[in-house]
């Protein structure tokens, strides 16, 4: 991963972000957070997402109630189009309408998934891919609007009182080969969806549909905000949702993201931090330089290097709790030109990866410390360039079970299975620093199969089934969230079966 880049243009509210009360990711979403996971937020979640467009070294800155309000009404036909049924949600009425909705709409969706994964785009070059998200939102009778830089889009559906829900998903490819042999291979040289991000684009967009039609027929009790992110490989996405007033107001937020080693049907789950934060770093070493026959009358370069690139990461898990997984992991070192010479220069580079949020905040002070202590030792001079990428991402309890009874409703109750930690990035954890939620993982891989497949690799692909099963998964753990989450912190946080008939 490499640093963020600073987005054009101030942060501001969106259009279509309600005025009424401060929502401004502070408040009762700041205070539920703090509550739940010990993580106080830095500030609102615009003055965040402004403050951190450009991190750099030490910059830290159960399903509704059985009877839905108006389900026993009557409404006529929407400027959507949709002609509300009267049918509740929630219990087993939910099942059936997905399952009508999937009927006319999975194969159509499958498509799309293909069509982007042919298609795929880098961070931040992702403008067919938004144009295309766009135009099937904006036929559905929703309102779009796109982030400043001309990629990625969020989009509400529903009225703006009562709570607010985000649903995330990345838009963008990465920098590798197509390798499978499929009618929908990659058509750009060099670049693929093998993370899985056009699934979850798809997955976010059925969704999205979904409730657009609940909305219509008045059936959902607050806003539904679908974040369509740019950007998650490069990093920076998130920070330009987060700029743009992507997360004001939202109270929590959701996303799937696609296991080749979990079986289709099936729900990776876990509380707290469930990916690592992933931080690049540069050394840079310099001395007089000499010769090999005489490392007394010089700073010994190389061996210096050597001694920096082996005690820095042992030094550095000695100086935080070793549950946080704090690991220094070098990838490029490099010094001098012949065997005879001792060299003026020489650089190590690598990456720092987190489990612990408190550990990630501290991490560049201690390693500058730290490497200064060992070039001291051998008189050169170090440098340190320390690069954020992402925080930890750590789910939240309350969020994790939401999806949890979601699942149950909607799969079944032996669906969510347990899901290990993993060290690899994601850039979800920036929005998870301000608002509470949680990110689950879709299983991709076809039951019984014996193939094994992993992300970022070329030959990667999923059981398109799996479309339909995150899309169930969505949307009930959306109304979950609307109906029994509440606003994390309002004293009222259960809504009630008596008010809402």
């Amino acid at each position: 991963m490499s640093g963020h880049e600073e987005p054009p243009g101030d942060a501001h509210t969106p259009r279509n972000t309600p005025s009424s009360a401060p929502r401004d990711g502070t408040s009762a979403a700041g205070a539920g957070n703090e509550q739940t996971t010990g993580r106080v937020p830095f500030g609102s979640a615009m003055a965040q997402g402004a403050h951190m467009t450009k991190p750099g070294p030490g910059v830290m800155p159960g399903l509704e109630p059985p009877t839905a309000p108006g389900a026993a009404e009557q409404r006529e036909t929407s400027s959507a189009g949709i002609t509300p049924t009267g049918v509740t949600l929630g219990g087993e009425a939910l099942q059936p309408q997905l399952d009508a909705f999937l009927a006319g709409h999975e194969d159509d969706l499958t498509l799309f998934r293909r069509d982007l994964h042919m298609h795929p785009e880098l961070g931040y070059a992702e403008h067919r891919t938004t144009q295309r998200i766009v135009e099937r939102l904006t036929a559905a009778g929703l309102r779009p609007q796109v982030l400043p830089r001309g990629t990625g889009l969020f989009c509400d559906i529903g009225p703006e009182d009562g709570p607010t829900v985000a649903l995330r998903a990345d838009i963008d490819a990465l920098p590798l080969q197509d390798e499978k042999d499929v009618p929908y291979r990659s058509t750009v040289p060099g670049v693929a969806h093998s993370c899985g991000h056009d699934v979850h684009t798809t997955m976010v967009l059925g969704a999205g549909l979904f409730l657009a039609q609940q909305a219509a027929a008045g059936l959902l009790p607050g806003r539904v905000r679908l974040l369509f992110q740019p950007a998650e490989e490069t990093p920076g996405g998130a920070l330009d949702v987060m700029a743009a007033g992507g997360i004001c107001g939202v109270d929590r937020a959701f996303a799937l993201h696609c296991d080749p080693r979990i079986e289709v049907g099936q729900l990776g789950l876990r509380t707290g931090p469930i990916t690592a934060a992933c931080d690049k770093v540069y050394v840079k070493v310099t001395g007089p330089g000499g010769h090999t026959a005489r490392p007394h009358l010089t700073a010994d370069l190389v061996y210096a290097l050597a001694k920096i690139v082996t005690e820095l990461p042992a030094a550095l898990s000695r100086r935080v709790d070793p549950r946080s997984s704090l690991s220094l992991v070098w990838g490029r070192v490099s010094a001098g030109s012949v065997a005879n010479a001792i060299p003026d220069d020489g650089i190590a580079e690598g990456t720092v990866r987190c489990l612990d949020d408190e550990a990630w905040h501290r991490a560049p002070e201690m390693m500058k410390a730290l490497l200064q202590s060992v070039a001291a030792a051998y008189d050169v001079e170090a440098s340190l360039e320390y690069v954020r990428g992402v925080p930890p991402t750590v789910n939240e309890a309350t969020s994790v079970q939401m999806f949890r009874d979601a699942s149950a409703e909607v799969l079944g109750e032996e669906a969510a299975v347990p899901t290990p930690q993993s060290l690899g990035g994601e850039d979800f954890g920036w929005y998870l620093e301000s608002i509470p939620g949680a990110l689950a993982r879709l299983g991709v891989r076809t039951p019984g199969s014996t193939a094994e497949y992993d992300l970022h690799r070329g030959d990667f692909d999923v059981d398109e089934s799996c479309i339909g099963v995150g899309i169930r998964v969505l949307v009930a753990t959306a109304l979950t969230a609307l109906w029994d989450g509440g606003r994390p912190g309002d004293p009222d946080q259960v809504l009630k079966a008596s008010t809402a008939t």
